[in-house]
Parts: C-alpha cells; structure tokens; sequence
C-alpha cells in the first residue's frame, strides 16, 4: 500500500502560499539554540522563513518534525540515485539495506506528523528513537562489509541532526496511550477472545506444515498469503513442528507465528557477515510489521562463531512479544534493533554481543546462556543507543545468566561479560537477575579505551547468584550499582515499554512491576 506523507505549506515556495505568517530570523536563532544542532536547524528553517508562527515550543515542535521528514524524503531521493554507482555485490548490498532503512524512517516520521495517526508524546519518541537508529544502521552496514561508505554522507542530508533535534525536543514525561476496557485502540474486538485462547493455534488462520498436511509448506509463503487478506485485525499462522530452513521477513501488521515449541518449531538460516551479508540482513527472521507475535518457535543462525555477526531474529515491530521462544546463535545472535518488544520465558543462546540493538526491550524470566567462544570473551548485551534522548535499552528483570552445556567444562577459561558500550549512550542493566559464576568479577567490558564510559548507563539491581557481587566491578563513571526501587522501576515492564497499555491484549503473562 502506497505511502501517505503529510509535509505540509511550510516546505512549500512562499507563492504557493495564499496566506503568510511572518517569523523573523531572531525567531529561529533563539528556538534553535536551545537543541543539540542549530546549525543545520538554522541553515534549514531560514530557506522558509515566513510561513508560520513559532509562539511557542509545540509550534517549533511541529516544525522540526516536518523539517526532519522534508529532508528524509530528499535523502531517499539520493539513496535511489546512488543504486547505479555501488561497484561491487558488497556495495549493493549496503545500499539495499539503506534503502528499507530511509523508507521506515520516512513512515516512522510520517506517523509522528500525520493527523489521522493517534501519537501520544511517547510513541512519537519511540518512533523518532527508530528513524535514528534506522539511519545509524544504513552507515554501519558500509563500514562493516570493509567497503567505502563515501555514500552515506551523500545520503544522510544532515537527516540524522535534525531527527536529534526533535528527540530533544519532545522528550517529555510519559503519556499514557489512550485503550478502552484495558486494550489499546489497535486491538479489534474480535481479537480480544482470540488472543486471550489457551491454544491460538487451534484458531489459526492458516496451517504451515513441511509434511504438506497445511496450507503451504513454507513460511513465507503464509506470509505472503496473509498479505492479501482482508481486514487488519490479528492473523495466525501456526506452523507445525519441523524445521524451516529459510530467511523470513514480515512486513505486515498484527501477525502471529504460532509453534509446537522450543526446540520442536525451528526456522533456521545461515546468513553472515562472515558470508558477504550485512548484520542488518543477516536475520533468519526479520520482523518490521507491528504487533507482532510468536510463542512456541526457536529462531536459529547456524553460520558459526567463525562467520561473525550471525543474527537469528532481528526486530523493529513495535508493541511486539515473544513468549517461549528460543534465539540460537553465537555472535549477534538476538537484534532487538527498535521500537518497543517485550520477551518473556525465552531462552536465549550465544557468546559475543548475542543481545544488541537499541530498542526499548525488556527480556523477563528468560534463560541466557553464554557459550563457548573462540576467542576465550564473551558479552551478553551490546546496547546501540546513539542520543541521550533515545528512550531506548535493555532490561534483564528476573532472568537466568548461565553456561550452556559448551561451555561449562571450560567457563574458568573464558571472560564472559554482562554487556560493552556498543554506541556512546548504550544503557542496560540487570534486575533481580540470577548470574552464575560465569560472570567476570568486573561485571563489564570497554569496547574500546575509554570510549562511552561516561555517557553509557549501566546498572545492577538486587542481583543474586555467584556471579552477581558488586565488589569488584568497573569504576566507570556511566556504572550504577541501584539501592533504590524507584530507580528501578524505571526499567520495568509498566514504566519502560509502558507495558500495562497493550500487552494485557496478548495474554502473555508479564510482571508490571519489580
């Protein structure tokens, strides 16, 4: 379906106009000021000077965010040009990446401005946080094939400051989404009683199954045939046990992927960076359409700790859950890339950076098992937040952080970490969590020199187990060791992914609070 973009008069030449407000070039100077880059939101605003009023910061508001979607627009204008100049497969394949990425962040943006999309100050936070990372995510993928990245810059349009702007400034406390009768306003009525069934896949729209005792014998071939259905409301697609050997992506909204569970219900790839893809594509499952569901089903990369970033879920679906689901892996192994997802008794297997991304996600009462990695380190959480106003990162709240059965023989070995700054603001922590004796008596990992120790957030709370004593942990400034509870529940299900607004409609069990 085609895209509807609202950019509105302002971007349009001052004779178009049939009615002009005036604001002067003092106007601008003082509101951009006040935000992280005023330079580009100077250079930008004064080519449309006297098209609306700014009275005040809702007004400056609605005008950086037209802005940041009038230069997404022209920035994906260039990453179409550039596809003729990409010299080699690697190339092409970056600028494949790039190209999703501009578009989501062109309907993430678009949805913070349209008129007929309900955004409370909250979601348009969590969206500008994913326009961001999807733009962090089009460069890395150049630099990590070892390819130029002299397209980025061409690209980028200075798209990245002025998302930044905007995050600054809407950051504001939470709003509380509007739901009826305890379900948000996504939810349909007839999806209450489906989603709330003891056995969804009984009531599944469709049947996957390798035997050809279903409806179709792939996976993406269900997803394609969900894509015709009619209506939006939630589609179940349950797929019997066996094992798919196939890269799935899901791009529609309200789908559920039902399985006969862990270990039963596998869908595998061998996709890496080690094998010419970028980590960003090298998902066994990528997943962007929202509400997204999965229970039952283990997601699995089977390219080997010798190929690097081998990624066996990637995420962007927003309100998303996955409830006893297994991540198999070693590096990359879960990319909880954006958005706001919700984990719940999964288990979850790897050795370097296997939990990264930067969504706003809360993984609870799941299995984390480190295996054994060749190069003698592991790092369970790689956090990827790039702006102090990204309300983004990672909480572990009542899990599990064990040796798998590899690396247990051998764990004295091995230096296995709770997580390394992957970008300048990463921010994790660990809350009433079990870590065994595998864990690093100092807790945590540079990723390089001193890089992010003071801007990272990192934090331990009412942790237990051999693994978890604070004594001897890092110093760095960023490092918390949490006393209070109301620091806390920052990170829980109810304040950080405002869990209580939409994932009751799931009927996956889920704890509000500490």
């Amino acid at each position: 379906m085609a895209l509807r973009v609202f950019v509105t008069l302002l971007f349009l030449p001052l004779f178009l106009c049939p009615t002009v407000f005036s604001y002067s070039s003092e106007d601008v100077k003082k509101w951009c000021s006040q935000t992280p880059h005023p330079q580009p939101c100077e250079y930008f605003l004064t080519q449309n000077l006297g098209h609306i009023p700014i009275h005040q910061k809702s007004d400056f508001l609605k005008i950086s965010k037209q802005l940041a979607l009038e230069r997404a627009l022209k920035a994906k204008s260039n990453v179409l040009s550039l596809g003729t100049k990409c010299r080699n497969a690697l190339e092409k394949a970056a600028w494949n990446d790039c190209l999703e990425l501009y578009e989501h962040t062109i309907l993430r943006l678009n949805n913070t401005v349209d008129p007929g999309t309900k955004c409370t100050e909250t979601d348009a936070q969590t969206w500008l946080s994913t326009a961001l990372t999807n733009l962090e995510t089009c460069r890395a993928g150049f630099l990590e094939l070892g390819v130029s990245d002299y397209i980025f810059p061409l690209m980028s349009n200075n798209v990245s400051k002025l998302i930044s702007n905007v995050l600054a400034t809407n950051n504001v406390p939470y709003s509380e989404p509007e739901y009826k009768d305890g379900f948000p306003t996504w939810v349909k009525g007839g999806d209450r009683k489906l989603l709330q069934s003891s056995s969804p896949a009984s009531q599944a729209n469709i049947v996957v199954a390798k035997d050809g005792s279903g409806n179709y014998r792939t996976i993406q071939q269900a997803i394609t045939a969900a894509s015709k259905r009619s209506g939006s409301g939630r589609y179940v697609i349950y797929v019997k046990q066996g094992t798919y050997k196939e890269n799935v992506q899901i791009n529609l909204n309200n789908i559920m992927l039902v399985g006969d569970g862990i270990g039963k219900t596998i869908i595998t790839g061998s996709k890496s960076v080690g094998g010419g893809s970028t980590t960003f594509n090298s998902a066994t499952v990528a997943v962007v359409g929202d509400n997204f569901i999965a229970r039952d089903i283990t997601f699995q990369n089977t390219a080997g700790a010798a190929n690097h970033q081998a990624v066996a879920l990637r995420s962007g679906s927003d309100l998303s859950v996955f409830y006893k689901c297994g991540f198999e892996g070693y590096q990359d192994t879960l990319y909880v890339h954006s958005e706001r997802q919700f984990y719940r008794e999964c288990d979850i297997y790897g050795t370097v950076d296997f939990i990264f991304g930067n969504a706003a996600v809360v993984l609870q009462n799941c299995n984390i098992y480190a295996r054994y990695p060749p190069n003698k380190t592991n790092t369970v959480t790689a956090q990827g937040r790039t702006d102090p106003n990204q309300n983004t990162g990672i909480s572990i709240h009542a899990s599990r952080v064990t040796a798998a059965s590899d690396l247990k023989s051998s764990q004295s070995s091995v230096n296995t970490y709770l997580g390394r700054p992957w970008q300048e603001y990463s921010r994790t922590v660990f809350m009433k969590t079990y870590l065994d004796s595998l864990i690093d008596p100092a807790g945590w990992m540079e990723w390089s020199g001193d890089f992010a120790l003071k801007t990272l957030y990192y934090g331990e709370y009412a942790n237990t187990g051999p693994g978890s004593s604070t004594a001897s942990r890092v110093n760095w400034p960023g490092y918390h060791v949490i006393t209070s509870a109301s620091t806390a529940a920052q990170f829980t299900v109810a304040n950080f992914i405002s869990g209580g607004s939409w994932l009751p409609a799931t009927n996956v069990p889920y704890t509000a609070g500490l």
